[in-house]
């Protein structure tokens, strides 16, 4: 077992463990009539930890950077945006690649956005730029051809709202790129966190976008691909 994936069953069981009621609570069951979350509300605070899972190199072999990558057909001069940049798994990854695209690593975290600048620098990536995002807003610092939402998308509240915004902040025919876990993957967020790809369509339709491509070739996860509409 990678050290990736037992750090995502900690996770779970961290969040299995605090949705437990204490005793003398009202027990869940009891608030039917209270609707679900529209997203997945989890703290990344703590990127020295994290590194060693979401950069464990045996995520490779299911996450495929290089296909995702190959599959965005960035081109030399493009911007792209990678929201919920993290560690910097996907950034550094797409700023190294042949078209060595500028590369904006948003996200909301101060402290993930303060470790991607410093590992830029240790690793003398000039082309990476961490931003620090807002919960309903990129605060990107120019517009971007391409955005890519890896194992994000279900940490966004308000996404209809969230994409509409994103709109304003994409070039013409700029294409937005979501990766996410499926219903049957071996880790990842709660199963009701685990959209479907018609959910996320659906969602995106309502922000003003289409669906363009849909590429199945990570075991894990749904990919889609979406311009304006």
């Amino acid at each position: 077992m990678s050290l990736y994936t037992r750090h995502l069953m900690t996770m779970v069981c961290f969040l299995c463990l605090a949705a437990t009621p204490a005793v003398g609570q009202q027990p869940a069951g009891a608030q039917h009539d209270k609707p679900m979350p529209d997203h997945h509300a989890h703290r990344f605070d703590n990127p020295d930890e994290l590194a060693k899972g979401f950069d464990d190199p045996a995520r490779d072999a299911w996450q495929m950077p290089q296909r995702v990558i190959d599959a965005l057909k960035l081109a030399p001069g493009q911007a792209v945006a990678d929201i919920g940049s993290g560690t910097g798994y996907f950034s550094m990854r797409l700023a190294r690649s042949t078209a060595k695209p500028t590369v904006y690593g948003v996200d909301i975290e101060p402290a993930m956005r303060d470790y991607l600048t410093k590992r830029a620098a240790a690793e003398k990536v000039t082309n990476v730029h961490a931003v620090l995002g807002g919960s309903d807003r990129t605060n990107l610092p120019a517009p971007v051809d391409v955005v890519l939402i890896v194992n994000t998308y279900h940490h966004i509240p308000n996404r209809v709202a969230y994409f509409t915004t994103l709109k304003k902040q994409l070039k013409p025919g700029a294409r937005l790129a979501i990766v996410d876990f499926r219903k049957d993957a071996p880790e990842g967020p709660p199963a009701e966190f685990r959209m479907p790809p018609e959910q996320i369509t659906g969602e995106l339709a309502q922000a003003g976008f289409a669906l363009a491509e849909s590429h199945d070739f990570l075991p894990r996860q749904v990919f889609l691909i979406y311009t304006v509409k």
